[in-house]
């Protein structure tokens, strides 16, 4: 039975002005939600910005060519954690302030959430990715966050990728994310970690 009101859904909301984050594992279809909401945004006639994390700007795109083009080995979590945060201080302040204060509706396509979830499977303190992130956005907190869930099995099913050929040289972190990064560096990377990663997801909205 509905609640009273009705179900709210986004063809129901006013998306002006609204921070939306899409996030969740790799293979949970997080790509085609996101068209799914440009197309929902353009139907109603409204106007959104895409912001890609990390990177969407000329900075970010720099310090993620760092993190995704370099031997990761030697690169401590914290300093890993901290090139995430720098890009999105950087995106917040050139792309998602100035595009929300026009009245668009930014798209997220990941943010925060992902650093909180991949990091806390590698041992980070969530408390401390949480307080990293509100240093480096300030206020620019998601309206809303939306996690897919997905188990990691199924979503290497749908990419074509095992966590043998993912890509990540230390002992977990957001890095492994990336389906563009160097492919012999998942085989320290168990298929537990990626269960780690999704619980740690599945957490945030009693956290985040």
């Amino acid at each position: 039975m509905p609640p009273p009101g009705g179900y709210t859904t986004f063809a129901t909301m006013n998306l002006r002005g609204k921070f939306i984050v899409i996030d969740g594992p790799d293979g949970a279809g997080k790509g085609t939600q996101i068209e799914r909401l440009k197309t929902l945004i353009d139907a109603s006639d409204g106007t959104y910005t895409y912001a890609k994390d990390p990177g969407g700007t000329a900075i970010g795109d720099r310090i993620r060519h760092i993190l995704l083009g370099y031997d990761l080995r030697e690169m401590d979590p914290t300093c890993e954690t901290l090139l995430f945060m720098a890009s999105r201080a950087q995106l917040a302040a050139q792309v998602i302030r100035p595009a929300l204060a026009q009245g668009h509706t930014v798209i997220g396509d990941r943010f925060i959430s992902a650093t909180c979830a991949y990091q806390t499977a590698a041992g980070f303190p969530r408390d401390q990715v949480i307080a990293l992130g509100r240093i480096a956005v300030q206020d620019t907190w998601p309206d809303m966050t939306i996690v897919l869930d997905v188990p990691p099995e199924v979503g290497f099913a749908r990419t074509g990728r095992t966590p043998r050929t993912m890509a990540r040289p230390t002992n977990g972190g957001q890095m492994d994310m990336f389906g563009d990064t160097q492919a012999d560096a998942m085989e320290r990377r168990p298929l537990e970690f990626h269960r780690r990663v999704r619980e740690a997801f599945l957490r945030l909205p009693d956290v985040y």
